[in-house]
Order: structure tokens, then sequence, then C-alpha cells
């Protein structure tokens, strides 16, 4: 079967027209935040991997519509969508024997929060740590970044958090003391989706959805 020259090239400028389409998604998701508290420039996709930028895709789950899943040995967060979809984001993950597995509930949420080290992390490095005992303020170079979600397991705080990060770099890696970072970008858009009462379910060793 043989294809015409206009066939081609209708077929070749619908594909890059959905090229186009993408790279424009990338650019909004990822542009200037000027609204906020603390402005936020672009992004510059560059330093995103493609796999690691927001994105809707097809995920099969058992979890409702509206449920927050952490999937730490993939480095991806899934906002269930329902129907079949998900908004699956890259995030960096705690190291192993610091995080936080299976369900909890949305306990309360932040813009641009304090940040301040749990006594935990004071006694396993007093000398990073303790100088910040009275908290960081909000803002461009705090460690939990544009927006904090706090996770509660039977009404206590587990000093876990999904949070945004001034170390863009870290996404995709197992380095932080026990929380998900997300791109500020990134967390801004989880933030307006989610509620207080919301559910999170987070997967650590075993596969699962």
């Amino acid at each position: 079967m043989s294809i015409s020259r206009r066939g081609f090239l209708l077929g070749a400028s619908a594909l890059l027209a959905g090229c186009a389409t993408n790279g424009g998604s990338d650019r909004a998701n990822y542009g200037d935040r000027l609204d906020e508290q603390h402005p936020l420039k672009a992004m510059p996709l560059d330093k995103i991997k493609p796999e690691l930028r927001r994105q809707e895709v097809a995920y099969d789950t058992r979890h409702a519509a509206g449920t927050i899943v952490v999937d730490t040995p993939e480095r991806r967060l899934y906002y269930v969508l329902g129907n079949g979809r998900a908004m699956r984001y890259g995030i960096g993950v705690g190291r192993q024997g610091y995080s936080l597995a299976g369900g909890a509930i949305i306990g309360r949420k932040a813009e641009w929060p304090t940040w301040t080290p749990t006594p935990n992390m004071i006694r396993r490095d007093p000398g990073k740590n303790r100088k910040y005992a009275g908290g960081v303020p909000g803002g461009l170079n705090n460690p939990l970044g544009a927006r904090a979600i706090y996770l509660y397991q039977g009404g206590n705080d587990t000093m876990f958090r999904i949070h945004g990060t001034n170390q863009p770099w870290s996404i995709g890696q197992a380095m932080s003391s026990g929380c998900v970072r997300m791109l500020n970008h990134d967390v801004i858009d989880l933030y307006q989706r989610v509620a207080v009462g919301g559910r999170v379910h987070v997967i650590q060793g075993r596969r699962e959805a």
C-alpha cells in the first residue's frame, strides 16, 4: 500500500502539531507564577526530564478519584482522576527507614509554609539542623517550597509531608529526610486539587496500585 505525498505531508503536520501542543502545555505548566506571594520564575524545561513533567496518564487503580498515590519505588505521585486516568508528577522521596507506608489522611495544608526540623532530624544531624529549631519562614529558600500537605494517621501528625522544594534537581532521586518533594509548580497544582480530609496511599517496597 503506497502513501501519497499529500497524505504523508498531512500526517507529518499532525505529528508536529501534537509535539507543539505538548511543548505548549509544558511551557504553560512551568511558566512564571508572578501571582504567588513569593513569585516563581519559569522552570527551564531542559532541566526537567520529560518523564518527570506533570501530565495526565492512563492509570489502573483500586483507589477512588481524589486519592493521592505516592509510588516511592517509581519516584512518581499520582492524583487519581477516575475512569482509569490520573495526573502524574515526578517526585523526590525519603531515604529508606524514614518514610511512611500505607494509608493516611490530609490533616492540613499550607501555602509557603514555615519549616521546623523535627526532633529526630536534630538528633540525627545536630550540626546542620539545630540552628533552625526556631523555624524557617516561608519563602524561596525554605526547604518546604511553595506548598505543604501534612499527612495524619489516627488524628495524629505523622511528620510526613508532601511539599515543594528549592532543589529541583532532586526530583527523581531518593535523598530527603522521609518526605515527598515536588517541583514548586507541581505542588501548587496538586494543592489546588486536594482538600483536607482527602486520602493518601504511600507505596514503599512492594508494587501495588
